[in-house]
């Protein structure tokens, strides 16, 4: 059984930067990965980044390449959002998420795409991002 708890989140102007962080409690190697998503009002659910604890892989939504950076602290059992040039469009809760199957994404010929929210089973209740223009 994985607990998750988010932190971090907050309004900011664009261009500003935040910083989210997810306790996860009971997360073990044996999971694998960890992965971030959020939600904005009358959206569905989207992957934003996603991290294998182990060797440290990351991969990104096209939409935060460049801006979001997602990292895992094996001492303390959390992962971090780091976002920075953040947009309007970046308005949000952001839920950190495990899933039972150890794999957060998909890979074919040389591509990756991120798994989908139903592929993960434990989640964190959320922080809010708000981003003004």
């Amino acid at each position: 059984q994985v607990q998750l708890a988010e932190s971090g989140g907050g309004s900011v102007q664009a261009g500003g930067s935040l910083r989210l962080s997810c306790a996860a409690y009971g997360y073990t190697s044996l999971h694998n990965c960890m992965g971030w998503f959020r939600q904005a009002p009358g959206k569905e659910r989207e992957g934003v980044a996603v991290i294998y604890t182990g060797g440290g892989s990351t991969y990104y939504a096209d939409s935060v390449k460049g801006r979001f950076t997602i990292s895992h602290d094996n001492a303390k059992n959390a992962m971090y959002l780091q976002m920075h040039a953040l947009k309007p469009e970046d308005t949000a809760m952001y839920y950190c998420a495990v899933p039972s199957s150890g794999q957060c994404t998909h890979c074919s010929g040389g591509s990756c795409y991120l798994a989908t929210p139903g592929e993960y089973t434990y989640w964190g209740q959320g922080t809010q991002v708000t981003v003004s223009s």
